[in-house]
């Protein structure tokens, strides 16, 4: 690599659907955050190759008592971002309620709480578009099956210019069954581009579909489409479902995810220009690329989203997510360095993927090396409190108060067809409770765990390949936990949370 290329993926995590647009030299990008708290990701870059995570636009899901307990792939379903007016808006999909949008005047906020734009089951990755020609407002979506027993085909409406409501019942103006070979057509993205309506859509699934674009005279059509980026002979499957963005001199690029397993769909940058018949070209000639030219921008220093957090007075970093809406008392402040979480009361403390009080981030991409030093200070049988790696399949490591008053580091997993963990290795004495944990992540998110109480790291257990949550990413956790009681339970101290490369 030199300075003046860069290589994908640009984003190497799971930042799942994203969007982007550009507002005077700034860029911005959103991605699915599905169940977890806060939502709708905000992240900022000056030459769409480095990015750094500023807020969220989405503090609680709502309603709020549907999002007390985790909903791994529910919430928050490919959202569209978009600049008009002198406000940024965000518009997605809750599968189970219907199309939300929220706006705000700066991109770090404040933002709207929810509107229900349009209510129904399985509506589904919807993108607005204000038409500058005409003043007229429009929004398109696709539709879940799993909801609504509809899928491949997206429906577009009229809608109000102030984003607050539609304006007719809504008409299928692309219907994929109708297009030989084509199935899953989803996640629409709607633009205006010399004299055409267009529609970027990807289809045929998220592990082996393609992007295509379609374009019409008319917003309601008809549209005739066509394959604009597709894996051919590269390693990179599934290249799809993005936003097309253009620079400040008039250069077009395309972001767009690859799913990846556990590590869930991570973000990659493709090349556009428009051919001589007016259609867009992505990539080398409608393949991926690994490696690239950079976009003619001004250099930026390297940076990439916030992973290490030394909790400076008990906060933690805006990279964490809760997986449910977060409750007061969770994580405590106080005057030094270090997250406190309180070892909150349950009856699933077997089970950590019912639990709502895990604090998560992404799984890297990139082989890694996720550790952090922790404390027990519990006097709680039963409290217990670790880093976990979390999917349909989960395994954690950490410390446990025994019946006996002294407290052991334990390694525990549960396979995804299991209703309760087990031991992955034996208990040992933590003579202090304290102990420092670690996860290696491998090629295939292989993870080996690892614990060090002062006299070097001990492996732990068997391998545990890492899983999704169906086709949501496997997440990194912190969790404090005690069984169900009276009273105060006490708290676990997290300090130096840090990921390396390996």
């Amino acid at each position: 690599m030199t300075p003046e290329t860069y290589r994908n993926p640009i984003l190497n995590a799971d930042w799942s659907d994203p969007d982007v647009v550009r507002v005077g030299d700034d860029f911005y990008l959103t991605a699915s955050s599905f169940g977890r708290a806060p939502g709708l990701p905000l992240l900022h870059s000056r030459d769409l190759v480095n990015w750094t995570l500023v807020g969220h636009a989405l503090d609680r899901l709502e309603p709020a008592e549907e999002f007390a307990t985790p909903r791994h792939d529910c919430g928050v379903w490919a959202p569209s971002l978009r600049y008009h007016d002198e406000r940024f808006w965000i518009f997605w999909g809750d599968p189970d309620q219907g199309v939300f949008q929220v706006n705000a005047p700066q991109i770090r906020g404040p933002w709207t709480r929810p509107h229900l734009l349009k209510a129904g089951k399985g509506l589904i990755d919807p993108c607005p578009l204000w038409d500058d020609e005409t003043g007229e407002a429009y929004l398109v979506h696709a539709w879940a099956k799993s909801r609504s027993g509809v899928k491949n085909r997206l429906t577009g409406h009229r809608m109000r210019a102030d984003g607050t409501g539609l304006l007719d019942e809504g008409k299928v103006i692309v219907d994929g069954d109708r297009i030989p070979g084509w199935f899953t057509l989803e996640g629409p993205k709607l633009y205006r581009h010399d004299g055409w309506f267009w529609i970027f859509a990807p289809a045929g699934g998220v592990e082996t579909g393609w992007q295509g674009a379609f374009r019409s005279r008319g917003f309601f059509g008809p549209y005739e489409e066509r394959i604009v980026l597709e894996q051919k002979d590269t390693d990179v499957n599934g290249p799809h479902q993005g936003g097309w963005v253009r620079t400040p001199s008039g250069e077009d690029w395309f972001l767009h995810f690859q799913q990846r397993g556990a590590h869930g769909r991570v973000v990659h940058l493709q090349p556009m220009r428009w051919g001589p018949d007016g259609w867009p070209v992505l990539g080398d000639d409608g393949a991926p690329v690994t490696a690239h030219r950079r976009p003619a921008l001004p250099p930026q220093p390297p940076a990439a989203p916030a992973t290490d957090d030394d909790f400076p007075g008990g906060r933690y970093g805006r990279q964490w997510q809760w997986t449910a809406n977060r409750r007061d008392g969770w994580a405590t402040q106080h005057s030094g360095d270090g997250l406190r979480l309180t070892c909150v009361r349950s009856t699933d403390t077997h089970d950590l993927r019912k639990l709502p009080n895990l604090l998560t981030q992404r799984l890297p991409g990139n082989p890694s090396a996720a550790e952090v030093e922790l404390r027990l200070h519990s006097e709680e049988p039963g409290a217990r409190a670790g880093l976990a790696v979390l999917g349909d399949a989960f395994s954690w490591i950490g410390l446990q108060r025994g019946a006996d008053g002294t407290v052991h580091v334990v390694h525990r997993f549960a396979e995804g067809v299991a209703e309760r963990e087990r031991d992955a290795a034996h208990p040992c004495l933590a003579p202090e409770g304290r102990v420092r944990v670690r996860i290696e992540i491998g090629a295939g998110a292989r993870c080996r765990f690892s614990y060090d109480l002062g006299d070097g790291p001990i492996p732990s257990g068997p391998v545990f390949a890492a899983t999704p949550w169906r086709w949501v990413g496997a997440l990194l956790g912190l969790f404090a936990l005690a069984p169900v009681g009276p009273g105060h339970a006490g708290a676990a101290t997290f300090t130096q949370f840090r990921i390396t490369d390996l």
